[in-house]
């Protein structure tokens, strides 16, 4: 029996971006979600999974594209799980991922608020982040050219990023426009090295292989640490790799290994040791400096983190009177850069290798009304708490992309803060927690940040005040 062929829909508009990145067109009242298109192409769909009020399609044909697009920079576009959104021109990009915060504070939010502001555009549209995660490959992706090449025996070990969708597949990357140099150079090299000296690469599916990850962090300040992950403990083999990095790349400020057989790639419960320099990096916010280690949290895109954390000060008004709170302070960085504003500030964190980071921290900037308290934030911030630290004016958050807990949101309104300061890298997660707070705060203003362009992701934060009896 021959498996029936998915229809083709002929000669679509495609209308708008949804949550997520997907575009929209509607076909006889089905709401369709495209994964390789965008508004203002008339393409031919191919329906791929059908739902009661909605289905999935990719496009097969384009009749017309959008007059929104613009040419891919990187040659790995449409493969790479990374820069989805190189193909539309970055002013439509800012377009779409301010009327994402818009439709989910009003499809989810349900509260009355103010007109968004502009969102704040990245310096650079590339090479922005300071932080970059690599896997190794014993079997690369080969893409449509390698394919047909088809002669002979092909190189299938690779060091990149994971392909589209297909965790189990990565592309070896020949260059990457997110991280400036030596990034590139550093991370061929050590692919170069480690196949000419027949060193194995990883197999995602079996889970054997002496190279596992590369993490490569920079800092503004041209410090640059690398962390070789290996899955196979090896020292003879580990003492040739790290030697060959350390010497072909001398500027290298930190060059860390670990071992890890774990199932999962988290480098958090990993151990990782010096093989020379120092075991962190140094950034600089303003005139503060940050401690950065192999495992420590951190803005990838310091000039945009910069702008917000300007924008969290500001907004706060601060008179060094008040008592904050930070919660899921990470490192503690919009903590200390609001100390010397504040009377004291209480960073709530349940991560305990950040909480660490945050107090070194403090100590590197000669801070001192800084507290840094480790735990599920919805079981430490509760009355006792309040009593001992004292009730917060004022409580910034930025949770993970799941939101706040309910119990959290609780114990903020148990705190009562004159001031909240709300940030987040969900809008939908965002909007749903503020309706919560509704009843007692209102929206005064709404700020978004392009952290990631390229992508569909957006940072936005909210500054809410207490309502008055």
């Amino acid at each position: 029996m021959t498996r029936e062929k998915p229809p083709v829909v002929e000669k679509v508009l495609v209308e708008d971006i949804a949550a997520g990145g997907k575009t929209i067109a509607r076909i006889d009242n089905f709401v369709t979600f495209i994964s390789n298109a965008l508004p203002g192409d008339l393409v031919d769909l191919q329906i791929i999974r059908r739902h009661k009020s909605w289905q999935e399609a990719r496009a097969v044909r384009f009749h017309l594209l959008s007059d929104k697009r613009t040419s891919p920079f990187c040659g790995h576009f449409g493969d790479c799980g990374g820069c989805r959104w190189q193909d539309l021109k970055y002013s439509e990009q800012l377009i779409y991922k301010q009327k994402e915060i818009i439709d989910q504070f009003k499809r989810i939010g349900n509260t009355d608020f103010p007109e968004s502001e502009p969102i704040i555009d990245s310096d650079s549209d590339r090479y922005y982040r300071n932080k970059l995660e690599f896997t190794f490959t014993n079997n690369k992706w080969l893409n449509r050219e390698e394919i047909e090449k088809g002669n002979g025996i092909i190189q299938r070990d690779g060091l990149g990023f994971h392909v589209r969708q297909l965790y189990d597949k990565v592309i070896d990357i020949n260059k990457c426009h997110l991280q400036s140099e030596p990034s590139n150079l550093i991370r061929l090299s050590i692919r170069d090295f480690a196949i000419k000296n027949h060193y194995s690469f990883f197999d995602l599916k079996k889970h054997n292989g002496l190279l596992r990850n590369l993490i490569i962090r920079t800092s503004s300040l041209g410090e640059v640490m690398v962390s070789v992950v290996f899955y196979e403990d090896d020292p003879d083999a580990r003492d040739d790799i790290l030697g060959h990095i350390a010497g072909s790349f001398p500027e290298i400020t930190s060059l860390m290994y670990a071992i890890n057989r774990k199932a999962n790639d988290s480098i958090y419960d990993l151990e990782f040791n010096l093989y020379k320099g120092r075991d962190h990096i140094v950034e600089m916010l303003d005139d503060l400096r940050f401690r950065i280690g192999p495992k420590s949290f951190f803005q990838i895109n310091i000039s945009q983190a910069l702008k917000l954390y300007r924008w969290v000060r500001e907004n706060a008004s601060l008179n060094g009177s008040e008592i904050v709170y930070d919660l899921y302070t990470g490192t503690g960085t919009i903590a200390i850069f609001l100390s010397k504003y504040a009377k004291k500030v209480v960073g709530l964190e349940y991560i305990n290798n950040a909480i660490e980071d945050a107090q070194i921290n403090s100590s590197l900037n000669n801070i001192s009304n800084t507290r840094f308290l480790c735990g599920d934030i919805r079981n430490i911030l509760n009355e006792d708490l309040l009593k001992q630290e004292g009730y917060p004016d004022i409580i910034i958050t930025d949770p993970p992309r799941a939101g706040m807990h309910k119990d959290v949101i609780s114990a903020i309104l148990l705190a009562s803060p004159n001031k909240i300061i709300y940030i987040s890298c969900n809008p939908a997660t965002q909007a749903r927690d503020i309706n919560l707070l509704s009843g007692h705060y209102k929206i005064i203003r709404i700020q978004p940040f392009d952290m990631f362009p390229h992508t569909w992701h957006v940072e936005n934060a909210v500054l809410l005040e207490k309502l008055t009896v």
